[in-house]
């Protein structure tokens, strides 16, 4: 895989996604899921309506054809087909004629945004509703108005993909993303997109871990799977990222488990630290995605978030003003690569141990100079700074941390440790 060209390929998938209206069940998760089955083999599953999943319920699947808004004239001044984000979500079936008073009841506008249209859901309490731009609903005449939700509440399922690819050990690497939301780019899709990629990534790669991967609505869907997996995930899971909002091209943002203590973490700050040091650090306190759930006590599950802009911390979030506009190319690779990284780095974590009693004799090895100097070399300080924490008790991203040497130039000390059998793994 050409990797100036992944940034390309997933916003070419996003704007294949883009148009389907995706909800918390349905047919629109289906159609998703079977599109990125033909980039990664994917095993589809579904749960009934009515199954208890922890103190949740799974509930009924809603599909939608068509709504629309019809004036007295016959106008269709709102239209599902126009923009998906129209519709609230999980609305039941309407057909009947409202006078303006009444339809301002079941209208969503922003009124700091008056060109959005936002994004509203009523998933657990029955209701119908249409979202509309601020600038439109001001313009709404008194009269009659036919209103029309052309969509389905019955007994079905609860729809994920999923994806276990087997590495040397046991011990998993966890990646979770959600496909709940209709047509944004990148509070949706950027996630789904991204994971898929480094899904193909991984399955080309020799690997020491095994890798699940999950797409899942979010929040119905991570308590779903938690209570179909819990107890496999907490004996395997070592590290794990929950992808989301990875497509725009602002600072990076870092959301830490629930007590920022974990692998996960360590690996996260270590890549950020070095390789985007103006990334925006958040306290689990502003947590609002499936971190919630990872993270219950009681679950307590390694998990964090490395995104773009966070959720809620962008204007265009929750509206019709996340479009493919918002998301680019190069803001898809930037997560793609910093989530790889993560991975990498995960890959070679060791723990060391110098094979010497004591500093050994560097310079009768070509490792250290053989006349004084004023100035140390760098690698020199380095090499000698790693072999000072490498005791059996610092893996590669604690060394790091404590010399302050990004990995990455770390690398090729460690091969000349190795070779000159100065160090062991642990």
């Amino acid at each position: 895989m050409n990797h100036s060209t992944e940034g390309n390929w997933m916003y070419e998938l996003m704007s294949r996604l883009y148009p389907i209206c995706r909800s918390i069940t349905g047919d629109g998760v289906r159609e998703t899921l079977q599109i990125i089955q033909n980039h990664i083999p994917i095993t589809i599953h579904e749960v009934a309506t009515g199954t208890k999943v922890f103190d949740w319920e799974i509930p009924k699947e809603w599909n939608i054809i068509d709504a629309y808004i019809l004036d007295e004239e016959g106008n269709k001044i709102i239209d599902f087909k126009d923009n998906n984000l129209h519709v609230v979500s999980y609305s039941i079936p309407v057909d009947k004629y409202v006078d303006l008073d009444e339809l301002q009841q079941h209208l969503y506008s922003i009124e700091e945004q008056p060109d959005a249209i936002p994004y509203i859901t009523s998933y657990y309490k029955e209701r119908w509703g249409f979202c509309i731009s601020h600038n439109q609903r001001k313009i709404l005449k008194e009269g009659k108005y036919r209103v029309c939700i052309d969509s389905e509440l019955k007994n079905g399922h609860l729809t994920y993909g999923e994806l276990i690819l087997p590495g040397n050990t046991e011990q998993e690497i966890f990646l979770s993303t959600y496909i709940c939301h209709p047509s944004m780019a990148n509070n949706e899709l950027s996630g789904p997109v991204v994971t898929t990629f480094l899904a193909k990534w991984i399955l080309s790669k020799p690997r020491k871990y095994t890798y699940r991967i999950i797409f899942i609505p979010e929040t119905i869907g991570s308590i779903t799977y938690l209570s179909k997996n819990l107890e496999k995930m907490k004996e395997r899971v070592i590290a794990g990222f929950n992808l989301t909002c990875s497509g725009d091209e602002r600072s990076y943002s870092y959301l830490p488990s629930r007590y920022g203590n974990t692998l996960a973490d360590k690996v996260s700050l270590n890549v950020l630290k070095h390789k985007h040091p103006d990334y925006k650090r958040y306290s689990f306190l502003q947590r609002g995605s499936d971190e919630r759930q990872y993270c219950s006590p009681g679950i307590d599950l390694p998990i964090v978030s490395i995104m773009r802009t966070k959720y809620g911390e962008y204007p265009e979030y929750h509206t019709s003003l996340d479009n493919l506009d918002l998301v680019t190319p190069n803001g898809l690779q930037g997560t793609y690569d910093v989530l790889k990284d993560c991975i990498e780095l995960l890959e070679i974590n060791e723990k060391y141990q110098s094979n010497c009693l004591g500093e050994p004799q560097l310079g009768k090895r070509g490792l250290y100079p053989t006349i004084g100097l004023k100035i140390t070399p760098e690698e020199v300080k380095n090499i000698v700074n790693f072999l000072a924490y490498a005791d059996g008790t610092n893996d590669l991203i604690d060394i790091s941390n404590i010399i302050n040497v990004p990995v990455s130039d770390l690398s090729p000390i460690i091969a000349k440790l190795y070779d000159l059998q100065l160090i062991s793994e642990l």
